[in-house]
């Protein structure tokens, strides 16, 4: 069950992670029950907003919205965990500076500028996605044991294919 703001209470400038299956969104939590967030123009309440879509845009527009709109049913939690990394930025720095935000159109990437980007920079003054990371380090696992993977299969086939060669060589 998500938790409520009577279980947590979010404080203006906290980070707040909301967890959609293969991603987690984030935004910027400003006061009063509302939030700033950068949201791809597929990311509409109520349309899924696990839309695959937005991997594809460009644009992104950045919005003031009640937590609940944004959360809808999903888990969601304070996620200020940089503060070991970083030193955060005074609250109403990061409030105003959100809230100033509200209406332009950013840039969007998955990979360089997404939300958890634009969420961090406005805390902590870097733009940081942990996500990205981790499936870069991912990828990287994964393209590593392939090439090991392929090295392996090359060398074996070296080692017991090579001696039909030799049989070739030796029967001509």
């Amino acid at each position: 069950m998500a938790p409520t703001l009577y279980d947590v209470k979010p404080e203006p400038g906290d980070l707040i992670e909301v967890f959609r299956g293969s991603y987690q969104h984030w935004a910027v939590y400003v006061g009063d029950g509302f939030v700033v967030h950068l949201a791809p123009p597929s990311e509409v309440p109520g349309a899924g907003a696990s839309s695959v879509m937005s991997v594809f845009c460009e644009k992104a527009l950045v919005k003031r919205a009640e937590l609940w709109d944004v959360v809808e049913t999903h888990q969601w939690q304070i996620n200020n965990t940089l503060d070991d990394q970083y030193a955060p930025r005074p609250a109403h720095v990061v409030v105003r500076e959100a809230l100033e935000s509200v209406g332009r159109e950013m840039p969007y990437c998955v990979f360089r500028g997404n939300c958890e980007h634009f969420a961090t920079e406005l805390r902590y003054g870097k733009a940081e996605s942990r996500q990205v990371r981790k499936a870069g380090e991912v990828a990287m696992a994964a393209g590593v044991a392939t090439v090991v993977g392929l090295g392996l299969v090359a060398l074996a086939g070296a080692f017991f294919g090579g001696g039909n060669k030799e049989k070739k060589k030796n029967t001509q």
